[in-house]
């Protein structure tokens, strides 16, 4: 029997060390926040997904009685920029969230695993990474591309 090791490189920064595209998509990810529909969980999410023609697009969690009924944040922008710019790449994805406090989160959270999926069908789809912005008040996490955050995904890209 043989074991493989499988890793991810992360890096780690802080919001001045970001671009400014980036510091610009990351802001838009906190304030769409706001527009999330959270009764049942508290827990706000937004994303912000930079598009290879200049355009942002955003979205937010919604949630539904009838779980899983709801959408996570990034399916929200990346479906909703998908129906105003379908054959548009998506060049980076920023996600930021407040927890049931409402305040921003110290730690970057990351994708879910229909999510993340989502995002290897994008990366698969236009041969090319996306770059992922995790926001915490804390830290920002910047990944190169989905296969860092699920190195085994369905995929031959």
């Amino acid at each position: 029997m043989e074991q493989i090791e499988l890793k991810s490189k992360i890096l780690v920064a802080q919001i001045g060390e970001l671009t400014d595209e980036e510091q610009e998509l990351v802001h838009q990810a906190i304030t769409s926040t706001a527009g999330s529909y959270a009764p049942y969980s508290h827990f706000r999410v937004g994303a912000a997904v930079y598009l290879s023609n200049g355009k942002t697009v955003v979205g937010c969690n919604q949630e539904n009685v009838s779980y899983p009924a709801g959408i996570c944040a990034e399916r929200t922008a990346i479906y909703a920029a998908g129906a105003q710019y379908p054959d548009t790449p998506v060049e980076m994805i920023a996600i930021a969230a407040r927890g049931t406090d409402g305040l921003l989160l110290e730690e970057p959270i990351s994708p879910c695993g229909i999510c993340r999926q989502t995002i290897v069908e994008l990366e698969t789809r236009f041969h090319q990474p996306i770059r992922i912005l995790l926001y915490g008040t804390k830290h920002i996490y910047l990944i190169k591309g989905i296969k860092e955050l699920v190195p085994l995904g369905f995929t031959d890209f």
